[in-house]
């Protein structure tokens, strides 16, 4: 799934592409009035496909942001903004082109899903292949609760302080480490990739119990969770199984990680342990992490 440096790359390469293009059609797969008509409502959350067209056609993208793992999509009509908020799930990717054709892997060409056709003739298609992402028209954030819940940005200067007040409340102090800081209330944008590398870093085992952790531990690891989300974004995130930018560029950083997917720790070569924690595998050196 992609994490922060990710959706942040996203999010730059769309900036110069969309801002200022009004949308003049909107275009949804038979897949997606498929799952509707079936009670799923995939990747269209909140309102029917017809709706969500009717919506968001005519509005002008003023501007491109990231709020932790999501995109908003600042939109304007007749002096009133709305946003658009997206989420890239496991799969979802961008593309910017005249015709899907354009797209250079075929699935996904296979998988696009949400075509924005712009006044300036060209298509932002949002293809996602395993459509776990979504797409949601919002008058205001605020009409959508769970963004509100969100952590501060981890580069925010209140964000170390939140942290370790949420890591003392008896709610997450009795939990693992790793679920602790992959919990959106706690640290927004640090998932399985970045929370195995940054606990990896400071000699952590991702299954202790937070409230084992001394202070100077816990701000260690979120110094070093900050250090190593920077770095990614940096090398334009980690590009690991769907993940692609727009137009399907890859990213740099899954050559830089050092424990998550590795069979043997680089520091003491000792085999590397796997624990599910918060439902995802946990990578971590037996040796080196304690």
């Amino acid at each position: 799934m992609p994490e922060l440096p990710e959706v942040e790359g996203v999010v730059r390469s769309l900036q110069p592409t969309v801002t200022g293009r009004t949308i003049e059609r909107v275009t949804i797969s038979p897949t997606i009035y498929t799952s509707h008509e079936a009670g799923k409502q995939s990747i269209i959350k909140g309102l029917q496909p017809d709706q969500f067209v009717e919506a968001v056609t005519g509005m002008t993208i003023q501007d491109v942001t990231r709020r932790s793992k999501y995109i908003y999509f600042t939109l304007e009509y007749a002096g009133v903004t709305y946003k658009l908020v997206n989420h890239l799930g496991m799969s979802g990717a961008f593309f910017d082109v005249h015709d899907v054709s354009e797209i250079p892997e075929e699935k996904f060409r296979k998988h696009a899903h949400v075509t924005f056709t712009l006044d300036n003739g060209k298509k932002l298609i949002y293809s996602d292949i395993r459509r776990f992402g979504e797409m949601r028209f919002l008058q205001k954030i605020e009409d959508h609760p769970p963004l509100m819940a969100l952590a501060p940005e981890p580069f925010d200067s209140i964000a170390k302080d939140h942290f370790l007040t949420y890591c003392a409340l008896p709610k997450y102090s009795k939990k693992e480490i790793k679920a602790v800081i992959m919990d959106s209330h706690v640290l927004c944008g640090c998932g399985n990739i970045y929370a195995t590398e940054a606990l990896f870093r400071t000699k952590i085992n991702p299954g202790r119990i937070t409230s084992q952790l001394s202070g100077a531990e816990k701000e260690q690891l979120f110094d070093e969770i900050v250090a190593v989300l920077s770095e990614s974004i940096a090398y334009g995130g980690s590009s690991i199984s769907d993940y692609r930018n727009i137009n399907g560029e890859a990213g740099g950083m899954q050559d830089r990680l050092q424990m998550y997917g590795m069979n043997i720790c680089p520091m003491c070569h000792t085999n590397s342990e796997q624990k599910i924690i918060a439902g995802r595998n946990s990578y971590y050196c037996p040796n080196c992490q304690k």
